[in-house]
């Protein structure tokens, strides 16, 4: 039994958008906790709140974190992406000061790289080959 894509809508148009975004610490050192993904998964739910969006899942380890978001079509990744980062690094530095200070003397928490990746939907072989089954109208 398949699964039901639920669209969204703007004025004008309608979306699915999903993004699974992963994030490691600085040096990918094994600083984040139990405790501190709690805490993480309420700073990011919060933040994607404010853009709009909705963190659907999150999850991680010591040194990474996993978030699946799911946003709306005016939303400018990069963005959002350096707000989740920010906010968070901020917030768990003084929630964990001196637990982080142990990992970090500079303030520091998160890489400056990230990883995102478009999540859900067909895969592209199949809407390749849909689009190429289209009749041109000719």
């Amino acid at each position: 039994m398949g699964t039901k894509t639920i669209l969204k809508s703007l004025s004008h148009g309608v979306y699915n958008l999903n993004y699974h975004l992963v994030i490691v610490t600085k040096y990918r050192r094994k600083v984040i906790t139990k405790a501190m993904l709690t805490d993480l998964k309420g700073i990011f739910s919060n933040v994607c709140a404010a853009w709009r969006c909705e963190l659907v899942e999150f999850n991680g380890e010591a040194d990474h974190v996993h978030l699946l978001i799911s946003a709306h079509p005016n939303l400018k990744l990069s963005d959002l992406v350096n707000n989740l980062k920010t906010a968070s690094s901020r917030r768990i530095r003084r929630m964990y000061k001196s637990h982080v200070r142990q990992f970090y003397w500079n303030p520091v928490f998160w890489h400056r790289s990230y990883c995102m990746i478009s999540a859900g939907g067909a895969p592209l072989s199949i809407l390749k080959q849909y689009i190429e089954q289209q009749n041109d109208g000719a």
